[in-house]
């Protein structure tokens, strides 16, 4: 995916903050809402970050090795 190296790293960097952004999100609504709620969305966020693992960033690590962060490994 994205044989361009500048849009694969944008994209890539996108990613790694979007996720960093919803594991944070998992914080607040386990401190504010209801136990079934947060079990409901941590189930929402895990679906959403293994899809955007699997179908993004991946591809783009299997074209780009240099650019997969050191914490995905």
């Amino acid at each position: 995916m994205f044989e361009n190296k500048d849009v694969a790293r944008g994209v890539s960097d996108l990613m790694v903050d979007i996720g960093a952004r919803l594991d944070a999100s998992l914080s607040a609504v386990r401190d504010d809402c209801s136990a079934a709620e947060f079990k409901a969305y941590r189930a929402v966020v895990a679906r959403l970050l293994g899809d955007m693992l699997l179908d993004v960033m991946n591809p783009i690590y299997a074209r780009h090795p240099e650019l997969k962060p050191a914490q995905l490994d």
